[in-house]
């Protein structure tokens, strides 16, 4: 809650010390107001999310012993405070985040030997970052700058900062390369995070000396060149993340030695080769995330008992069967994607002893057999994406066993995962389009009630529309199309009011369309089209006769118009004969030729008809 109240009555308390009133609306004077002058000397001043939505207070102007200044999420406007540092030599911690600050980043007119904290992400400081940064703090161990609109290359002073252990400059507009001395003079560096800009260049061409680093973050940029081999020397890493960028060659075998990894985030590069078995060595292991890249060869097979969550390889050039004893076949993923490769085979009975497992994304491979009731036994899925593959048989009627049915709990996992531009976490559905699926669509799809999207699309399905389908309703996209589906569309799909995309084009439909209201009045004609018994709207109206007599209009259009048809032919027999007619006047031996072929005919007609049509006593009697 908060607790509106100022600042003032303290003025008096010239032993105040400690302020804090986090969370709380604090009414302070501004720099502009003119108000008396307080007595105290604070150490620590704490007004995180006070809301002050001003300038900074006018009593800081007056004091010279702060140690600790928190004014995150406060709305504060104007300039960096450069005159806070230069007032007060013994500040060690200074919080500004989450604010409205803007114009450049001011250094103190002499350098600060005692702060240690500089937090000053999310706000639109501009410019460069200070070239001297490192010489005027030398002393600090946690440079945070990122969220802002800095821009021009990476001071390397800051390679100057040798007590630093966490530095984040991602969220910025920064380019360049990578300042060797910061890789090599900030050797107590534990956290570098410089994602998120669009730096380039080789990553860290020359031998490192971060050997206490712990989290590289690196990706969104446009780095370039092979992954280090110093960085093997880092053996305390737990976070690789370098996605985003134009890195290549193999994935290097070592990084199985370095066994504190648990998030290894490669994806959007062009590294190539296979995924090196070493990586069963990775016993903590979480997360593996190498889609969008070259790999190929066939997946590892471990023994390992790795603790992995989350494995995305899809778009890569993976294949073969999806054997038992892959290093994710453990209880313990929550994330399978391998979509988008070559894989081959049957959907693998043992998928039933990830337990945990929520999403399950197989789609674009060439995957056949039936689709496994194993899969009915993940209670906790969420995700089913199959499509585009040669799947068989019948839809599994006992999905409804899945967390499909209703909303299960979250995963657990932080990292962030998307699915065609959705969160993960927030995505249910089961997609099984394109295969050659066959069957009636089971009624218990009806069950799924927490599903978003359902997609049985380009199959060879018979049979109805499940009325049951009007309980999805949740169900944002609902497509059926291309199947050879029959009878008419439930009327009560018209309760489902989050629906935006449908469709059942190009099966056997027939009837009226469910009434034109709520989200069916967003459907066009491309969704019913391929179904010529269904009518209503948008479609014609269904009191139109199934076979109407042709109108004028309609004959008017027809295949041949034969008032035409009667002018042309008698036109093209008139200019047939007068041309005969002209040859035979302008070409006397044409002339005696065309006679003589007419005789000659008239001969021949006269005596088949002789032969064949007049009666034998007639023709005698005439001889």
């Amino acid at each position: 809650f908060q607790i509106p109240f100022s600042l003032e009555p303290f003025f008096n308390n010239s032993k105040l010390k400690v302020f804090s009133g986090e969370c709380n609306e604090i009414f302070v004077e501004s720099e502009s107001s003119h108000s008396m002058t307080p007595k105290f000397q604070l150490e620590s001043v704490k007004l995180s999310g006070s809301g002050i939505h001003a300038t900074f207070p006018k009593f800081l102007y007056n004091q010279h012993d702060l140690e600790y200044v928190d004014f995150s999420d406060s709305n504060l406007k104007g300039e960096f405070p450069n005159w806070l540092l230069e007032n007060n030599t013994n500040l060690n911690t200074l919080v500004l985040r989450n604010n409205s600050l803007s114009g450049p980043f001011r250094m103190p007119i002499q350098p600060h030997w005692h702060l240690d904290t500089l937090h000053v992400s999310k706000n639109f400081f501009q410019g460069n970052i200070p070239l001297e940064i490192g010489v005027y703090f030398p002393r600090l161990v946690y440079l945070n700058l990122s969220r802002n609109d800095f821009n021009g290359s990476i001071p390397s002073s800051i390679g100057d900062m040798n007590s630093l252990k966490f530095l984040d400059l991602s969220h910025n507009q920064l380019t360049g390369e990578i300042p060797e001395h910061l890789v090599i003079g900030c050797f107590n560096l534990e956290y570098l995070v410089l994602s998120e800009n669009s730096l380039h260049g080789q990553l860290f061409y020359k031998k490192i000396y971060l050997r206490k680093l712990a989290r590289l973050h690196l990706d969104a940029n446009y780095c370039t060149g092979e992954i280090p081999k110093s960085l093997s020397n880092c053996s305390p890493l737990e976070g690789l993340y370098m996605s985003d960028n134009n890195l290549y060659g193999n994935i290097p075998a070592w990084l199985g030695n370095l066994s504190s990894l648990n998030d290894i985030m490669m994806a959007i590069n062009h590294l190539q080769g296979p995924i090196p078995l070493e990586f069963c060595q990775l016993n903590y292991l979480e997360i593996l995330d190498l889609s969008e890249n070259n790999i190929s060869g066939t997946l590892p097979s471990c023994s390992s008992h790795s603790t992995i969550q989350q494995v995305h390889l899809s778009k890569n050039m993976l294949y073969g069967p999806l054997k038992y004893g892959t290093f994710f076949n453990r209880s313990s993923i929550v994330t399978l994607d391998l979509s988008y490769n070559s894989f081959s085979g049957n959907i693998p009975y043992w998928i039933e002893r990830l337990t945990r497992l929520r999403y399950l994304i197989l789609a674009n491979n060439n995957l056949e057999g039936e689709v496994p009731n194993q899969l009915c036994r993940l209670k906790q899925l969420r995700l089913i994406d199959l499509s585009n593959n040669n799947l068989f048989g019948q839809i599994p009627g006992c999905l409804d066993n899945t967390s499909l049915h209703n909303n299960g709990d979250n995963d657990g996992s932080s990292a962030p995962t998307r699915y065609k531009g959705k969160p993960l976490n927030k995505m249910y559905g089961v997609d099984l389009s394109c295969n050659k699926l066959t069957g009636e669509i089971p009624p218990q799809i009806g069950k799924l009630t927490s599903i978003r999207a359902l997609n049985f699309s380009h199959n060879n399905l018979t049979g109805v529309i499940p009325v049951s389908f009007s309980n999805l309703k949740q169900v944002e996209s609902l497509d059926v199309s291309y199947n050879n589906l029959n009878g008419k569309i439930p009327p009560q799909l018209v309760e489902l009011n989050v629906l935006a995309v449908f469709s059942v084009a190009h099966n056997n439909l027939s009837g009226k369309i469910p009434e034109w209201t709520a989200q069916f009045t967003t459907f066009k004609e491309d969704s019913y089209e391929g179904n010529p018994l269904l009518c209503g709207k948008p479609l014609p109206d269904c009191d139109v006769a199934a076979v109407p007599e042709a109108s004028n209009e309609e004959d008017g259009n027809s295949l041949i118009d034969m008032g035409s048809f009667y002018i042309t032919f008698t036109s093209s027999y008139v200019i047939v004969i007068l041309a005969i007619i002209g040859v035979l006047y302008v070409n006397p031996h044409w002339r005696r030729r065309w006679f003589y072929l007419i005789e000659n005919w008239m001969t021949s007609c006269f005596y088949f008809i002789v032969d064949n049509l007049i009666p034998t006593r007639f023709y005698r009697a005439c001889m």
